[in-house]
């Protein structure tokens, strides 16, 4: 398997963990009851579980390009090691986001978002070029 396809498979795993990350804060700041019940009325939930549900939508945003460019390199033979170093910086980039978003220190966020497209353009070079100088 690639290392693509391996990151690939951590990035599932990633999703799993945010959404069960972003179900517990945003029930537990609407109140253990309210969570526990029929969740019948609206509740607004706090600032931090609100930062974890916007880090989630983002990551749902990036993630299909993801994997496609993982599926295109190891479908098309094309990976090498810019390829596995991209989606290795995409990955972390990304686990990084969850916690600087959540802590809402100015920049952090953005720089962590940056990386992780700095990542997936290399993967992305190395899909459509082979990776080779132009």
């Amino acid at each position: 398997m690639t290392p693509e396809l391996i990151y690939l498979t951590y990035a599932a795993i990633l999703l799993v963990v945010h959404v069960l990350v972003q179900a517990t804060f945003s029930d537990l700041s609407k109140g253990l009851g309210w969570a526990l019940g029929p969740q019948d009325e609206q509740r607004d939930q706090n600032v931090f579980a609100g930062r974890i549900q916007r880090s989630l939508r983002n990551y749902l945003e990036t993630l299909p390009a993801f994997i496609a460019l993982a599926v295109v390199l190891a479908v098309g033979d094309r990976a090498t090691e810019t390829s596995a170093l991209g989606a290795a910086i995409w990955f972390w980039a990304r686990v990084a986001y969850i916690p600087a978003y959540a802590s809402g220190i100015p920049l952090v966020r953005s720089l962590a978002f940056f990386v992780s497209l700095a990542g997936l353009a290399m993967m992305a070079w190395v899909a459509l070029t082979g990776g080779a100088a132009v």
